[in-house]
């Protein structure tokens, strides 16, 4: 049986090939979308190229100051407008997100659930866009000068996201865009392009019953080629990209001097300090280490515990391991199952074996049964390994003792990433002094690093990238201020 012969598991709903322009244009090329759990056919998803990229950034600037002139009413209702259409969906959704990125679906669930607040919140944060006035007569030379600012829109938006939240990065990048006035290019991950062309369907679709055209948010597939023509096109007014760190450099790069907001990878790191409730602790390393398969930039990976608790630490942690369900996303109570594809477990088992072989202890997991990498961890991590100092993306933890927090804060910053760390411990003066030594983006006390509120300001320092996502704070990034200096009355010498 031929591979065109499979019946797909899902049938888009919207036209064929990709929104380009107000309509969608045909396209000659579909790559296959598969189930990373069972590998079978999800859909043939169309491919676009690099001479339609560039049609899509000419029609995103032919309707850039129109979009930039929509009135706040039109900008609010098109975002609210398309929240309530994907809520009425949500469940397609779900099922759509467990079968092209192989996540468990409680995550999926939750994915859907924090999608929908960001379109919420972007809508209300139109409200917000707004300046304020300067006091120019501090000076002499300001005198009889009224001075205001307001923001902006920055103009073409292009939205790289990554395939672990396909349908979360994009509203992170979409949303805001819109808010902002700005016309968006979104191109997802060729690994998960489905939940993406439906919210940017279902956008487009409330942007043309508020008034708006649709071409104010396109969506482009294809390779790196495709990636490099949109984001290198010296029109376009920001690129916002999240994925790997070697990625983003490669974008911000090319794309100088276009301004580049990127949400980068990181080593999570968890300190339990020797005052910490360690049955909490234990509980969010299994919560916050493992969940959507720990395919999250944001997930547990390393962990410092305070000399003087280990042993209790790593009993509590070894009696909830056996706890966690794997098997396949579909189902209810699972927790871990395939990684997005073959290569991704490969290389993670590859880093494990590494470390072991340099000197660390497996002590639970380290093996692939029926593709799915079983939740790992490893003690006494030695310098220099891949599963302490990069970033491994998948269901495993690195455990390592420290003398003190002092220690443990020192092994945190010596990381080249910096987007959140989270202290357990009962102290307000240890949890105020992590809060203000440790070099991250976020710090989490007596909660996983995985925590993140889609409204809160959310981004790294180092390598874990630059600028801020967050409605509020995305649209601060994607809009200029512009200052306005008026003499009421004009001056003679």
């Amino acid at each position: 049986m031929t591979e065109t012969s499979v019946e797909p598991l899902y049938a888009p709903a919207h036209p064929d090939g990709l929104p380009v322009g107000d309509g969608w244009v045909p396209v000659a090329t579909t790559a296959p979308v598969r189930f990373p759990y069972a590998g079978s056919l999800v859909a043939h998803a169309p491919l676009g190229d690099v001479p339609l990229a560039h049609t899509a950034v000419e029609e995103a600037l032919a309707v850039r100051d129109e979009v930039g002139r929509l009135p706040s009413h039109v900008r609010r209702a098109a975002l609210l407008g398309a929240q309530a259409a994907l809520a009425a969906e949500r469940d397609g959704l779900e099922q759509l997100l467990v079968l092209e990125t192989g996540k468990p679906l409680v995550d999926c669930r939750v994915e859907v659930d924090r999608t929908l607040l960001t379109l919420t919140t972007a809508a209300e944060e139109v409200a917000r866009l707004h300046g304020e006035t300067v006091p120019l007569d501090l000076l002499p030379s300001g005198e009889g000068l009224l001075g205001f600012w307001t923001r902006r829109p920055i103009g073409v938006v292009v939205g790289i996201a990554g395939f672990n939240y396909p349908l979360l990065l994009a509203a992170h990048k979409l949303a805001p865009a819109l808010a902002a006035g700005c016309p968006v290019i979104i191109k997802p991950a060729p690994q998960t392009p489905l939940a993406t062309l439906w919210l940017v369907s279902v956008v487009r679709e409330a942007l043309a019953r508020a008034g708006a055209p649709r071409a104010a948010v396109q969506l482009l597939t294809g390779g790196v080629d495709v990636g490099v023509a949109l984001t290198t096109d010296r029109r376009i007014g920001a690129v916002t990209f999240t994925g790997s760190a070697a990625v983003g450099h490669r974008i911000a790069r090319d794309a100088a001097p276009t301004k580049v907001l990127l949400e980068l990878g990181s080593n999570a790191a968890l300190v339990v300090a020797g005052d910490a409730d360690l049955d909490a602790a234990a509980d969010a390393v299994v919560r916050g280490g493992y969940y959507a398969s720990g395919q999250a930039c944001i997930s547990v990976q390393r962990v410092l515990v305070v000399e003087t608790v280990r042993e209790a630490f790593l009993q509590r942690l070894a009696d909830r391991m056996g706890q966690v369900v794997v098997g396949d996303p579909r189902d209810e109570a699972t927790r871990v199952s395939a990684l997005i594809d073959e290569r991704s477990t490969h290389r993670v088992t590859a880093w494990v074996e590494a470390a072991v072989d340099g000197g660390a202890r497996l002590v639970h997991g380290g093996r692939v049964e029926g593709g799915v990498l079983a939740p790992t961890v490893v003690l006494d991590v030695p310098a220099g390994s891949d599963v302490w100092d990069e970033e491994v993306f998948g269901p495993v933890v690195a455990v390592r003792s420290v003398a003190s927090v002092d220690e443990a804060i020192e092994q945190v910053n010596a990381s080249r990433y910096g987007l959140h760390a989270s202290v357990f411990t009962a102290s307000l003066e240890t949890a105020f002094d992590a809060v203000d030594r440790i070099e991250a983006g976020g710090v989490v006390v007596n909660e996983v690093p995985g925590f993140r509120s889609d409204v809160m300001p959310y981004g790294g320092v180092k390598d874990s990238g630059i600028g801020r996502e967050g409605p509020r704070f995305a649209i601060e990034e994607l809009t200029v201020t512009r200052m306005a200096v008026i003499r009421p009355r004009t001056r003679r010498a």
